[in-house]
């Protein structure tokens, strides 16, 4: 799993129907000490994640196990909310 910021929404008009009634979002990739990693990605929101929150998502084969079809065309998934991060 991989952590990141939500920074934006994409709105479509279309897109595959598997992925109807699900949001896309922009996430900003960070590592644990809250340092940004490359670029931005789409990912699939499957928790309800909202502007400026940390979130958890999976990437490649991975992304598709949290929807309803196994087989939806999605390349990262969100899959978690970040409550806080401990460091030890």
């Amino acid at each position: 799993m991989n952590m990141a910021k939500v920074i934006g929404t994409i709105w479509a008009t279309q897109k595959h129907h598997s992925l109807e009634s699900k949001k896309l979002q922009i996430i900003q990739p960070y590592d644990l000490e809250f340092r940004k990693l490359g670029d931005p990605v789409v990912a699939v929101d499957t928790v309800g994640a909202g502007q400026g929150e940390f979130v958890y998502y999976i990437t490649a084969r991975e992304a598709s196990l949290p929807m309803e079809k196994r087989l939806t065309p999605t390349d990262a998934s969100i899959v978690g909310i970040v409550d806080r991060v401990d460091h030890i």
